[in-house]
């Protein structure tokens, strides 16, 4: 099983990361990966880039020599409501949004509120994918969750880095996630999360998860780049017509 679109990579503009967008492009070419998302932490993160970072991704060329390239981030979710710490017409700017935790912008606090926060952020209608919800310092109710992202049209993202080098432990939970977003007929996607573009498009252990639980093929959202330029525009997205050059291709 091939999957040749990546939703969540980082570049040296999160200080924490180590490859360029030119990096990426090439090790995208050398694996067949046809479409990727550059996904930087968002500006409440303590490395993470200004903001002017993201509007300025208009500069960024939409396919590069085969290669299509998404203008997106990772989003800090900020509190219990939902908040996220990018927002109003700027969004739109933008190809795709992920949000998730993360310790220095929201320490971990109880299954109740990371539930709520989770929730509202989806119903928020800002956020696309919620990013590593197995995360297990940040215990969820899972079933709520799977059912309000397939109620509202965001994906779950099964993180592969969450099984290599972040987030140790979330293998239960991912696995759980997986069966609770099949059961309420929702959609998941993969991420490699690379901090560095070697990474780009690993996703084996990931990939035994939906395995492991006969995930549905056809609502795995990376399975092509049709599949997830659809559901981005399925979302509200404009302007995604440019990578129509790579529909048709598959595993």
């Amino acid at each position: 099983m091939k999957f040749l679109v990546d939703v969540h990579a980082h570049t040296i503009a999160s200080t924490h990361a180590y490859s360029t967008v030119y990096d990426y492009l090439s090790v995208a070419s050398e694996k067949g990966i046809k479409l990727f998302a550059i996904t930087d932490h968002g500006p409440d993160m303590a490395d993470a880039p200004h903001f002017w970072h993201f509007v300025n991704m208009r500069v960024l060329p939409r396919i590069v020599n085969g290669v299509g390239v998404l203008r997106g981030i990772e989003a800090n979710i900020k509190n219990e409501n939902g908040n996220i710490d990018f927002f109003g017409d700027y969004l739109q700017t933008l190809d795709i949004v992920l949000a998730g935790f993360h310790e220095p912008v929201f320490p971990p606090s109880t299954e109740t509120i990371h539930t709520k926060a989770l929730v509202n952020c989806i119903e928020s209608g800002k956020v696309d994918i919620i990013s590593h919800p197995g995360n297990p310092a940040y215990p969820i109710d899972i079933k709520r969750v799977a059912e309000a992202a397939a109620a509202h049209n965001v994906a779950l993202e099964i993180n592969n880095s969450s099984f290599l080098t972040s987030r140790q432990g979330s293998l239960k939970n991912c696995t759980a996630i997986a069966k609770a977003v099949k059961a309420a007929g929702g959609d998941l996607v993969l991420g490699s999360d690379s901090h560095v573009a070697f990474s780009l498009g690993d996703f084996d252990k990931a990939i035994e998860v939906i395995q492991s639980v006969a995930f549905p093929l056809d609502r795995i959202l990376n399975r092509n780049p049709q599949a997830l330029v659809n559901f981005l525009t399925s979302r509200g997205h404009q302007g995604l017509s440019e990578y129509e050059p790579l529909f048709g291709v598959d595993r």
